[in-house]
């Protein structure tokens, strides 16, 4: 799992401004569990306050693979206890979300809300996408150094034909990475990336 953050100028890793910016081990320590993402992907599609309840029922619902009219009480009151005695407590003291355990409400923080999540999974045997760009790159540089030493059958293209081939990979690269990518940021789509 990859976090995408940006980092300051003393290479912290920050996701706002000043003082009120998230640590990279306040980030982790969020996202390390499973319930606190899916919160974390709930309140970043939601703009106003939300009641836990209805914030345990969607939970429960993404954990059992139901839709949420589907959730039986039990799974509700499994996810409810453990977000409203640990979880949100967690979250609402990094300042991550604001928890009113009293009115059983939680809404997103301005630091939620500059938080931008992205989970990477290379699963298995798979490479990530930082080492495909790298392969791709070399890729690209050994057709470039292929043509000008005029390797046959490369010397006989036009360096305006490499340049447009490699040009369109990258482009295709870019937007399967794209496509990709939203489908695993935190907040990004109805259902919150399975990790």
């Amino acid at each position: 799992m990859t976090v995408d953050l940006r980092t300051d100028d003393t290479g912290t890793a920050s996701t706002g401004t000043a003082s009120d910016d998230l640590t990279q081990e306040e980030v982790f320590e969020t996202l390390r569990n499973r319930r606190r993402r899916y919160v974390v992907h709930y309140l970043l599609h939601e703009e106003d306050e939300s009641d836990l309840r209805d914030i345990a029922r969607v939970v429960a619902a993404w954990e059992n693979d139901k839709r949420p009219g589907e959730v039986t009480s039990e799974e509700r009151r499994r996810v409810y206890n453990a977000l409203q005695q640990t979880h949100l407590h967690k979250m609402d003291d990094a300042g991550v979300v604001r928890f009113d355990a009293a009115r059983g409400t939680v809404s997103a923080s301005e630091r939620l809300d500059d938080l931008q999540v992205y989970l990477e999974i290379v699963p298995g045997n798979e490479i990530s996408w930082s080492q495909y760009y790298l392969l791709l790159g070399l890729f690209s540089l050994s057709l470039v150094l292929a043509q000008l030493v005029a390797v046959p059958p490369f010397g006989r293209v036009p360096g305006v034909i490499v340049a447009g081939v490699i040009a369109l990979l990258f482009t295709c690269s870019g937007l399967a990475h794209e496509y990709y990518s939203r489908e695993m940021r935190l907040g990004g789509d109805e259902r919150p990336p399975e990790v």
